[in-house]
């Protein structure tokens, strides 16, 4: 037999060279936009059974936002070249504070315990309904007092990729434009309206930290709306809790000894594992997404400590509380196999709940679309596996809300990406600036003027479950 060729040899001091990733296959999101297009070509939302305000002061108000829409798209793009993280958003909330002074409102900059927090507004010396007077206003209470936020936070390294920056201007744009409504006739708009500058959504719950400062204590009403790659009347929002486990084990030599320690990485490795499993029997909506941040530094000796840092994500908060209690098991079943201790740390920041869209709210903003030419699709036509969280959701178990979104992409285009910080200055978001700023004027102004859509709003709520203590649901 001939020999082969003498093997090369291989210099192992050389690294291997690293191999590409498998890309992933784009087929899972092209079956939903199919399913998405095929559902549009026949969806249609109700819009509202109620009347509103009158067509006059529609009319109005949406000239009054059509005078600042120049000055609204300025800072849109001003906010989007000038992005600032959570916290951190002193020029963005200034930027803010400068155009209501310009148009004579006094706000104030670092409220409710937040120093980039604002708030501003318009007759500020009405009465307030204060809450239980919710469900009064329509035998003879005083006008609901009602909210409209803005976001202006941007992500790391990726800018406004979730469009806060369009966002802002919705909202300050909508209380501009009934600001000049009631500067123009005081009885157009009969009522205090609020409006709330409120930062570090991206990764925090700021609008929670708001809350629990009394940003929301004499509010009956608060909306905002939100980009997206669709006109949407509502979408599913997903409650979000953060966890922070540390299993503490016992160091030891790995090959000398390894019997005198207890591995912190193992136990670890079997909380991931466990969350891997779990996932079989949960409900197709839950998430869990975990990622084990250190776990030792030296192979040959035996960690102590290793943690694991995850995100718990869940549609109402009955079955977020219900996951939670879950993944708290996994995490010390995981300490008992291995003999490790565990430290079992929820919510460094507070969570935030799902979203409860107010449909009384939600079909006075489908009506004053449609007379900006667009035609918001109802809840369900764009599939509901693509959800993200919110602290709107805090908000709306507090009050009656809405969180409507509003296209300013190409529906192929996700939140969170460069393409979709790129969309925020897009003609689309250009657009969006005042077509938002007058649905959530006009849905306001409706809820100020109309009893019965006022007494519907309340009715809903209550319904739907009525307000959550936040701060100790998860006790």
């Amino acid at each position: 037999m001939t020999a082969g060729p003498p093997r090369a040899s291989r210099d192992f001091s050389d690294p291997v060279p690293p191999a590409s990733p498998v890309a992933p296959s784009t087929h899972f999101l092209e079956r939903l936009q199919a399913d998405s297009d095929a559902a549009q070509a026949t969806a249609h939302h109700p819009g509202s059974e109620f009347t509103g305000a009158s067509s006059d002061l529609h009319a109005r108000l949406e000239a009054h936002i059509e005078s600042v829409r120049a000055e609204l798209v300025d800072l849109m793009l001003d906010l989007a070249e000038h992005p600032e993280t959570a916290f951190q958003e002193h020029r963005s909330a200034r930027a803010i504070v400068d155009v209501l002074a310009r148009h004579g409102v006094e706000a104030q900059l670092g409220v409710h315990g937040l120093e980039t927090a604002i708030r501003a507004e318009i007759n500020p010396c009405a009465s307030a309904t204060s809450g239980n007077a919710r469900a009064t206003h329509a035998i003879g209470a005083k006008p609901p007092v009602v909210a409209v936020l803005s976001e202006y936070d941007a992500l790391p390294e990726i800018g406004h990729g979730c469009g806060h920056n369009v966002i802002a201007v919705m909202g300050l744009g909508g209380f501009l434009g009934l600001k000049m409504l009631a500067d123009e006739d005081p009885e157009a708009v009969p009522g205090r309206v609020v409006f709330l500058g409120t930062p570090a959504e991206e990764g925090h719950t700021g609008k929670e930290h708001m809350a629990q400062e009394g940003a929301f204590d004499e509010i009956d009403v608060a909306v905002m709306a939100h980009g997206y790659g669709h006109d949407l009347a509502d979408q599913l929002w997903l409650g979000r809790r953060t966890l922070t486990v540390d299993f503490h084990g016992h160091t030891a030599h790995a090959s000398a000894q390894p019997f005198m320690g207890r591995n912190a990485l193992d136990a670890a490795s079997l909380m991931y594992q466990g969350l891997g499993l779990l996932r079989q029997q949960m409900p197709p909506t839950d998430r869990i997404h975990a990622v084990i941040t250190s776990g030792g530094d030296r192979a040959s000796v035996i960690p102590d400590l290793a943690r694991v840092e995850m995100y718990v994500r869940s549609p109402a908060p009955e079955t977020l509380r219900d996951l939670s209690s879950r993944v708290d098991d996994v995490a010390r079943g995981a300490a008992l196999m291995t003999g490790c201790g565990v430290t079992i740390r929820w919510d460094e920041h507070p969570p935030s709940l799902s979203v409860r869209s107010n449909e009384a709210l939600t079909g006075r903003w489908v009506e004053a679309q449609r007379g900006r030419g667009r035609d918001p699709l109802p809840r369900g036509v764009v599939s509901e596996t693509l959800a993200a969280s919110t602290d709107f959701g805090n908000v709306s178990h507090r009050l009656p809300g809405m969180h409507p979104l509003i296209k300013i992409s190409d529906s192929a285009v996700a939140l969170h990406t460069r393409e979709f910080a790129d969309a925020a200055t897009s003609d689309l978001a250009r657009a969006a600036a005042a077509d938002g700023a007058y649905g959530l004027a006009a849905t306001l102004l409706d809820v100020l003027h109309d009893d019965e859509l006022a007494a519907a709003v309340a009715e809903e709520f209550d319904r739907t479950g009525g307000a959550i203590d936040v701060p100790s649901y998860f006790d």
